[in-house]
Protein backbone atom coordinates (compact mmCIF):
# COMPACT_ATOMS: atom_id res chain seq x y z
CA UNK A 1 0.00 0.00 0.00
CA UNK A 2 1.29 3.46 -0.88
CA UNK A 3 1.83 5.56 2.19
CA UNK A 4 0.10 8.84 1.35
CA UNK A 5 -3.23 10.15 0.09
CA UNK A 6 -4.56 13.67 -0.23
CA UNK A 7 -7.88 14.46 1.39
CA UNK A 8 -9.80 17.46 0.07
CA UNK A 9 -12.88 19.05 1.63
CA UNK A 10 -15.00 21.07 -0.79
CA UNK A 11 -16.89 23.80 1.03
CA UNK A 12 -19.37 26.28 -0.34
CA UNK A 13 -16.71 28.96 -0.81
CA UNK A 14 -13.34 27.24 -0.39
CA UNK A 15 -11.30 24.06 -0.67
CA UNK A 16 -9.10 22.73 2.13
CA UNK A 17 -6.75 19.83 1.55
CA UNK A 18 -3.76 18.04 3.04
CA UNK A 19 -1.66 14.94 2.69
CA UNK A 20 -2.63 12.09 5.02
CA UNK A 21 -0.22 9.43 6.25
CA UNK A 22 -2.48 6.39 5.88
CA UNK A 23 -0.40 4.24 8.21
CA UNK A 24 -0.21 6.78 11.03
CA UNK A 25 -3.74 8.17 10.38
CA UNK A 26 -2.41 11.71 10.64
CA UNK A 27 -2.44 14.93 8.64
CA UNK A 28 0.97 16.18 7.52
CA UNK A 29 0.49 19.75 8.74
CA UNK A 30 3.11 21.21 6.41
CA UNK A 31 1.01 20.07 3.44
CA UNK A 32 -2.19 21.81 4.55
CA UNK A 33 -3.56 24.15 1.92
CA UNK A 34 -6.72 26.20 1.55
CA UNK A 35 -8.01 28.31 -1.32
CA UNK A 36 -11.03 30.58 -1.67
CA UNK A 37 -13.41 29.59 -4.46
CA UNK A 38 -16.22 31.56 -6.10
CA UNK A 39 -18.97 28.95 -6.41
CA UNK A 40 -20.67 31.07 -9.10
CA UNK A 41 -17.58 31.16 -11.33
CA UNK A 42 -16.98 29.27 -14.55
CA UNK A 43 -16.07 25.60 -14.42
CA UNK A 44 -12.51 26.43 -15.49
CA UNK A 45 -12.07 28.95 -12.68
CA UNK A 46 -13.47 26.61 -10.03
CA UNK A 47 -11.26 23.73 -11.14
CA UNK A 48 -8.26 26.07 -11.36
CA UNK A 49 -8.66 27.11 -7.72
CA UNK A 50 -9.18 23.54 -6.57
CA UNK A 51 -6.01 22.43 -8.33
CA UNK A 52 -3.99 25.36 -6.95
CA UNK A 53 -4.72 24.08 -3.45
CA UNK A 54 -4.09 20.45 -4.41
CA UNK A 55 -0.86 21.37 -6.17
CA UNK A 56 0.39 23.15 -3.06
CA UNK A 57 -0.15 19.99 -1.01
CA UNK A 58 1.51 17.84 -3.68
CA UNK A 59 4.67 19.97 -3.62
CA UNK A 60 5.51 18.75 -0.14
CA UNK A 61 5.67 14.98 -0.71
CA UNK A 62 7.26 12.31 -2.86
CA UNK A 63 4.47 11.73 -5.39
CA UNK A 64 5.70 8.19 -5.98
CA UNK A 65 4.23 7.42 -2.56
CA UNK A 66 0.86 9.01 -3.42
CA UNK A 67 -2.04 6.58 -3.74
CA UNK A 68 -4.54 9.20 -4.79
CA UNK A 69 -6.77 12.17 -4.00
CA UNK A 70 -10.04 11.75 -2.12
CA UNK A 71 -12.72 14.43 -2.21
CA UNK A 72 -15.34 15.17 0.43
CA UNK A 73 -17.89 16.58 -1.99
CA UNK A 74 -21.35 18.07 -1.41
CA UNK A 75 -24.21 16.77 -3.49
CA UNK A 76 -25.81 16.28 -5.83
CA UNK A 77 -22.87 14.40 -7.31
CA UNK A 78 -22.22 11.03 -8.94
CA UNK A 79 -19.74 9.75 -6.37
CA UNK A 80 -19.12 6.50 -8.20
CA UNK A 81 -18.10 8.02 -11.53
CA UNK A 82 -16.96 11.49 -10.48
CA UNK A 83 -19.46 13.60 -12.41
CA UNK A 84 -20.90 16.82 -10.96
CA UNK A 85 -24.70 17.03 -10.86
CA UNK A 86 -25.04 20.46 -9.25
CA UNK A 87 -28.32 21.90 -10.47
CA UNK A 88 -30.71 24.35 -8.77
CA UNK A 89 -28.50 24.39 -5.68
CA UNK A 90 -26.99 27.89 -6.16
CA UNK A 91 -23.39 26.66 -6.07
CA UNK A 92 -20.94 25.09 -8.51
CA UNK A 93 -23.65 24.80 -11.16
CA UNK A 94 -21.16 25.52 -13.95
CA UNK A 95 -19.65 22.08 -13.25
CA UNK A 96 -22.88 20.28 -14.14
CA UNK A 97 -22.17 17.21 -16.27
CA UNK A 98 -18.39 17.55 -16.03
CA UNK A 99 -16.27 14.55 -15.06
CA UNK A 100 -14.36 16.23 -12.26
CA UNK A 101 -12.01 13.27 -11.82
CA UNK A 102 -10.80 13.46 -15.42
CA UNK A 103 -10.39 17.23 -15.37
CA UNK A 104 -8.45 17.26 -12.09
CA UNK A 105 -6.14 14.49 -13.33
CA UNK A 106 -5.48 16.37 -16.56
CA UNK A 107 -4.79 19.74 -14.94
CA UNK A 108 -2.43 18.25 -12.34
CA UNK A 109 -0.86 15.89 -14.92
CA UNK A 110 -1.18 13.01 -12.47
CA UNK A 111 0.43 9.68 -13.16
CA UNK A 112 -2.01 7.04 -14.38
CA UNK A 113 -1.70 5.08 -11.16
CA UNK A 114 -2.86 7.99 -8.97
CA UNK A 115 -6.56 7.55 -8.26
CA UNK A 116 -9.24 10.19 -7.71
CA UNK A 117 -12.22 9.21 -5.58
CA UNK A 118 -15.27 10.98 -4.18
CA UNK A 119 -17.48 10.67 -1.13
CA UNK A 120 -20.41 12.71 0.16
CA UNK A 121 -19.05 15.41 2.46
CA UNK A 122 -21.14 14.41 5.50
CA UNK A 123 -20.16 10.77 4.97
CA UNK A 124 -16.50 11.79 4.76
CA UNK A 125 -16.80 13.70 8.04
CA UNK A 126 -18.38 10.64 9.67
CA UNK A 127 -15.69 8.36 8.21
CA UNK A 128 -12.96 10.54 9.66
CA UNK A 129 -14.60 10.63 13.08
CA UNK A 130 -15.04 6.86 13.07
CA UNK A 131 -11.42 6.38 12.02
CA UNK A 132 -9.55 8.70 14.37
CA UNK A 133 -12.09 10.85 16.21
CA UNK A 134 -14.72 10.77 18.91
CA UNK A 135 -16.54 7.83 17.28
CA UNK A 136 -13.50 5.57 17.03
CA UNK A 137 -14.22 3.71 20.28
CA UNK A 138 -17.78 2.58 19.47
CA UNK A 139 -19.41 0.62 16.65
CA UNK A 140 -22.59 2.57 15.92
CA UNK A 141 -22.45 6.33 15.58
CA UNK A 142 -24.60 9.05 14.08
CA UNK A 143 -22.62 12.08 12.87
CA UNK A 144 -24.12 15.49 12.13
CA UNK A 145 -22.70 18.56 10.41
CA UNK A 146 -24.62 21.64 11.49
CA UNK A 147 -24.22 24.70 9.29
CA UNK A 148 -25.73 26.07 6.09
CA UNK A 149 -27.18 22.58 5.65
CA UNK A 150 -28.05 19.66 7.93
CA UNK A 151 -25.55 16.93 7.06
CA UNK A 152 -25.78 13.47 8.57
CA UNK A 153 -24.47 9.94 8.33
CA UNK A 154 -24.93 6.63 10.13
CA UNK A 155 -21.74 4.65 10.80
CA UNK A 156 -21.45 0.96 11.70
CA UNK A 157 -17.98 -0.42 12.43
CA UNK A 158 -16.28 2.44 10.63
CA UNK A 159 -18.34 2.37 7.43
CA UNK A 160 -21.28 4.62 6.57
CA UNK A 161 -24.59 2.79 6.16
CA UNK A 162 -26.54 4.07 3.16
CA UNK A 163 -29.16 1.39 2.64
CA UNK A 164 -30.50 -0.74 5.50
CA UNK A 165 -33.71 -1.21 7.44
CA UNK A 166 -32.43 0.70 10.48
CA UNK A 167 -31.45 3.89 8.61
CA UNK A 168 -33.50 6.37 6.55
CA UNK A 169 -33.50 6.35 2.76
CA UNK A 170 -30.06 7.39 1.43
CA UNK A 171 -28.58 6.93 4.92
CA UNK A 172 -29.20 10.55 5.95
CA UNK A 173 -31.96 12.62 7.50
CA UNK A 174 -31.96 16.08 5.91
CA UNK A 175 -34.83 15.22 3.54
CA UNK A 176 -37.15 13.63 6.11
CA UNK A 177 -40.45 15.37 6.98
CA UNK A 178 -40.42 17.51 10.11
CA UNK A 179 -42.88 20.18 11.29
CA UNK A 180 -44.17 22.01 8.19
CA UNK A 181 -41.26 21.08 5.94
CA UNK A 182 -38.18 18.87 6.00
CA UNK A 183 -35.45 18.49 8.60
CA UNK A 184 -33.04 20.70 6.67
CA UNK A 185 -35.48 23.58 7.12
CA UNK A 186 -35.40 23.22 10.91
CA UNK A 187 -31.74 22.48 11.65
CA UNK A 188 -29.70 24.65 9.28
CA UNK A 189 -28.53 28.22 9.89
CA UNK A 190 -31.39 29.71 7.90
CA UNK A 191 -33.82 28.38 10.54
CA UNK A 192 -32.07 30.42 13.24
CA UNK A 193 -32.25 33.58 11.15
CA UNK A 194 -35.91 33.09 10.26
CA UNK A 195 -37.06 32.03 13.72
CA UNK A 196 -35.24 34.85 15.47
CA UNK A 197 -36.77 37.36 13.05
CA UNK A 198 -40.24 35.88 13.64
CA UNK A 199 -39.85 36.35 17.39
CA UNK A 200 -37.97 39.65 17.55
CA UNK A 201 -38.57 41.39 14.20
CA UNK A 202 -34.79 41.84 14.09
CA UNK A 203 -32.76 40.70 11.08
CA UNK A 204 -29.44 38.97 11.81
CA UNK A 205 -26.59 37.64 9.69
CA UNK A 206 -26.22 34.27 11.37
CA UNK A 207 -26.07 32.06 14.44
CA UNK A 208 -23.15 33.82 16.10
CA UNK A 209 -24.93 37.17 16.10
CA UNK A 210 -27.95 35.58 17.78
CA UNK A 211 -25.72 33.79 20.29
CA UNK A 212 -24.02 37.09 21.17
CA UNK A 213 -27.45 38.48 22.19
CA UNK A 214 -28.26 35.60 24.54
CA UNK A 215 -27.76 37.65 27.74
CA UNK A 216 -29.75 40.67 26.60
CA UNK A 217 -32.57 39.21 24.54
CA UNK A 218 -35.07 36.61 25.70
CA UNK A 219 -35.88 35.81 22.07
CA UNK A 220 -32.31 34.64 21.44
CA UNK A 221 -32.55 32.23 24.36
CA UNK A 222 -35.89 30.94 23.09
CA UNK A 223 -34.46 30.23 19.63
CA UNK A 224 -31.68 28.01 21.00
CA UNK A 225 -34.11 26.30 23.36
CA UNK A 226 -36.46 25.44 20.48
CA UNK A 227 -33.56 24.28 18.31
CA UNK A 228 -32.33 21.82 20.92
CA UNK A 229 -35.79 20.54 21.80
CA UNK A 230 -36.75 20.10 18.16
CA UNK A 231 -33.54 18.26 17.37
CA UNK A 232 -34.05 15.85 20.24
CA UNK A 233 -37.63 15.20 19.17
CA UNK A 234 -36.58 14.59 15.58
CA UNK A 235 -33.48 12.46 16.18
CA UNK A 236 -34.67 10.22 19.01
CA UNK A 237 -36.60 7.63 16.93
CA UNK A 238 -33.68 7.16 14.52
CA UNK A 239 -31.06 7.02 17.26
CA UNK A 240 -33.07 4.27 18.94
CA UNK A 241 -33.76 2.38 15.73
CA UNK A 242 -30.08 2.37 14.74
CA UNK A 243 -28.91 1.31 18.19
CA UNK A 244 -26.75 4.42 18.34
CA UNK A 245 -23.94 4.49 20.89
CA UNK A 246 -22.59 7.97 20.18
CA UNK A 247 -23.70 11.19 18.50
CA UNK A 248 -20.88 13.33 17.07
CA UNK A 249 -21.44 16.87 15.82
CA UNK A 250 -19.40 19.19 13.66
CA UNK A 251 -20.04 22.40 11.77
CA UNK A 252 -20.21 26.06 12.75
CA UNK A 253 -23.43 25.78 14.76
CA UNK A 254 -21.69 23.52 17.30
CA UNK A 255 -19.88 26.63 18.54
CA UNK A 256 -23.17 27.42 20.30
CA UNK A 257 -23.66 23.91 21.71
CA UNK A 258 -23.65 25.24 25.27
CA UNK A 259 -26.78 27.23 24.34
CA UNK A 260 -28.84 24.44 22.73
CA UNK A 261 -27.12 21.26 23.93
CA UNK A 262 -28.79 21.02 27.36
CA UNK A 263 -32.23 21.17 25.71
CA UNK A 264 -31.21 18.52 23.18
CA UNK A 265 -29.90 16.23 25.90
CA UNK A 266 -33.03 16.69 28.00
CA UNK A 267 -35.30 15.96 25.02
CA UNK A 268 -33.36 12.78 24.23
CA UNK A 269 -33.50 11.54 27.82
CA UNK A 270 -37.26 12.07 27.89
CA UNK A 271 -37.46 9.66 24.94
CA UNK A 272 -35.16 7.15 26.68
CA UNK A 273 -32.12 7.86 24.51
CA UNK A 274 -28.99 7.59 26.64
CA UNK A 275 -25.90 7.96 24.45
CA UNK A 276 -22.55 9.71 24.36
CA UNK A 277 -22.72 13.17 22.74
CA UNK A 278 -19.49 14.69 21.45
CA UNK A 279 -18.40 17.82 19.61
CA UNK A 280 -15.78 16.97 17.01
CA UNK A 281 -12.17 17.84 17.79
CA UNK A 282 -11.28 17.60 14.10
CA UNK A 283 -14.17 19.52 12.48
CA UNK A 284 -13.27 20.11 8.79
CA UNK A 285 -10.16 17.97 9.18
CA UNK A 286 -12.39 14.95 9.84
CA UNK A 287 -13.71 15.21 6.27
CA UNK A 288 -10.15 15.54 4.94
CA UNK A 289 -9.11 12.42 6.86
CA UNK A 290 -12.25 10.52 5.88
CA UNK A 291 -11.93 11.26 2.18
CA UNK A 292 -8.28 10.20 2.17
CA UNK A 293 -9.21 6.92 3.84
CA UNK A 294 -10.76 5.78 0.55
CA UNK A 295 -7.18 4.83 -0.39
CA UNK A 296 -6.90 2.32 2.43
CA UNK A 297 -7.51 -0.84 0.32
CA UNK A 298 -9.45 -2.71 3.02
CA UNK A 299 -11.71 0.26 3.70
CA UNK A 300 -12.18 0.91 -0.02
CA UNK A 301 -13.60 -2.56 -0.59
CA UNK A 302 -16.20 -1.88 2.10
CA UNK A 303 -17.18 1.65 1.07
CA UNK A 304 -17.06 1.31 -2.71
CA UNK A 305 -20.50 -0.39 -3.01
CA UNK A 306 -22.05 2.50 -1.05
CA UNK A 307 -20.95 5.31 -3.36
CA UNK A 308 -23.63 4.85 -6.01
CA UNK A 309 -26.31 5.14 -3.30
CA UNK A 310 -25.09 8.39 -1.69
Amino acid sequence: MKKFAIGADIGGSHISCAVIDLEKKTILKETYSTQKVDNQASADDILKNWTIALGTSLMNIDTEQLAGIGFAMPGPFDYEIGVALFERVAKYESLYGINVAHRIADILALDEGVGIRFMNDASAFATGEAWVGKASNVDRTVCLTLGTGFGSAFVDKGVVVVERDDVPEFGCVWHLPFKDGIADDSFSTRWFIKRYFDLSNHQTAGVKEIADRIDIDVHAKEVFKEYGQNMGEFLAPWLLKFGTQALVMGGNVTGAYNLFGPYLEDALKKQHVNIQIHISDHMEDAAILGSARMFDPTFWERIKPMLAKM
